[in-house]
C-alpha cells in the first residue's frame, strides 16, 4: 500500500502544481485506528495528507457531483463504475474529472476485527496481506483475506474500469463460480421465512438515512421520503414506513447498484442493507446480462426500452 500511497501523492502533486485540476478528492487518516475519511485538497502542500489502505471503504463517486472546475478523484473499481453511471446519467461530464485509478484487493470488515478485542483498538497497520492490530491487552496478526467485507470477497471488478492514470499495478480479478450465494440462500427460503428475514433485518433501523446519504446513486433533488406533496411515506418508526423506505430505495437503485458496500459501511446499526439490492443486481444480470457501470456507451436496462426486453413476468 505504501507504494500506492506515494504514487497517489506524486500524481496529485503534479496535477495541482501544473494547475490541471483545481481540487483532488481522496482519503486522509482519521483520528482513530482503522478510520479514514474523505478529504478535498486544493494545494500541493496538502498532498501529504492523502492515504489509501484497506479502510477506505466509502465510495468517493458520491463527492464528484456539483463540483465547479476540473477535479481529480481517487477511485477504486467500484468507485469508477459509479462514475460511469454518473456520466451516463448526466451528473458529471467526463472531461470534468481526472480519475486516479487504484487497483483494489478489498476493504476490511472493521466490525469483525473489533469483535476480536474486548478493549479499544489503539493501533492498526498493514504489511502486505497481513493486518497488525493492537489493543491495550493484546496484539493480533490477521490474514486480510479472512476479514474482507462481504461485498469485497465477491467482487469481480477490482480494477478501475475507466481512469486517466493508474496508481499501481493491476490486480488479478477474482473468478467466482457462485457470485450470489447470499441471494440464493434467501431465495431458497419459503415465503414466510423470507418475509421474516427482511422484517428482522429492519427491526433496528433508526431512519437516520446514513445508507441513503452514503450511496453514490441517491441524488434525487427531493428524496421520496422527504416529499410532502404528496407524502409517500411517514417519517417515524412505524414498521410499514421503515420497510417502505428500504424497499423503494433498493428499487431506485435497480440496474444501477455496483455493490460498493457504502450503505453497509455507513449504517450505525450494522444492518446488512445489501440484502435489499443484491437480488436486483442478480436479476439485472440474469435477465439483461447487465452489470452496472462497465460501459460508458450503454444505459441501465431499466432506463431504456428495447423490443427484445424479457416480459415473461407479465401475467
Amino acid at each position: 500500500m505504501d507504494t500506492c500511497i506515494q504514487k497517489i501523492r506524486e500524481i496529485a502533486f503534479q496535477l495541482l502544481d501544473k494547475k490541471e485540476v483545481e481540487r483532488v478528492i481522496g482519503f486522509s487518516n482519521g483520528t482513530i485506528p482503522m478510520a479514514t475519511s474523505p478529504i478535498t485538497i486544493a494545494s500541493k502542500q496538502d498532498t501529504e495528507k492523502l492515504v489509501f489502505n484497506s479502510t477506505c471503504g466509502l465510495n468517493l463517486a458520491n463527492y464528484i457531483r456539483q463540483q465547479k472546475g476540473k477535479i481529480a478523484v481517487i477511485a477504486k473499481g467500484c468507485d469508477t463504475r459509479n462514475i460511469v453511471t454518473h456520466i451516463i446519467e448526466n451528473q458529471v461530464k467526463r472531461d470534468q474529472i481526472y480519475i486516479i485509478g487504484v487497483p483494489c484487493k478489498g476493504m476490511i470488515n472493521k466490525s469483525k476485527i473489533k469483535a476480536l478485542f474486548e478493549d479499544e483498538i489503539i493501533k492498526f497497520d498493514e504489511d502486505g496481506e497481513i493486518l497488525n492490530v493492537e489493543s491495550s491487552s493484546k496484539k493480533e496478526k490477521l490474514n486480510k483475506k479472512d476479514y474482507l467485507r462481504h461485498n469485497c470477497s465477491l467482487c469481480q471488478h477490482r480494477n478501475p474500469v475507466i481512469y486517466d492514470v493508474l496508481a499501481g499495478e493491476r490486480v488479478e480479478e477474482q473468478i467466482i463460480d457462485v457470485p450470489y450465494p447470499d441471494v440464493e440462500k434467501i431465495a431458497a427460503m419459503d415465503a414466510d421465512t423470507r418475509w421474516g428475514h427482511f422484517q428482522d433485518l429492519t427491526k433496528n433501523c433508526i431512519r437516520c438515512y446514513a445508507c441513503r446519504n452514503a450511496c453514490p446513486l441517491c441524488y434525487c433533488p427531493t428524496c421520496f421520503v422527504d416529499e410532502s406533496g404528496p407524502q409517500w411515506v411517514g417519517k417515524g418508526q412505524d414498521k410499514t414506513d421503515v420497510n417502505t423506505f428500504h424497499f423503494l430505495r433498493a428499487f431506485h437503485c435497480a440496474g444501477r447498484c455496483t455493490d460498493c458496500g457504502a450503505c453497509v459501511e455507513a449504517c450505525p446499526m450494522e444492518i446488512n442493507v445489501r440484502d435489499f439490492t443484491r437480488k436486483l443486481n442478480k436479476d439485472s444480470l440474469d435477465m439483461f446480462g447487465w452489470e452496472a457501470g462497465l460501459d460508458l456507451t450503454k444505459r441501465p436496462p431499466l432506463d431504456a426500452y428495447s423490443p427484445d426486453d424479457p416480459n415473461h413476468f407479465i401475467k
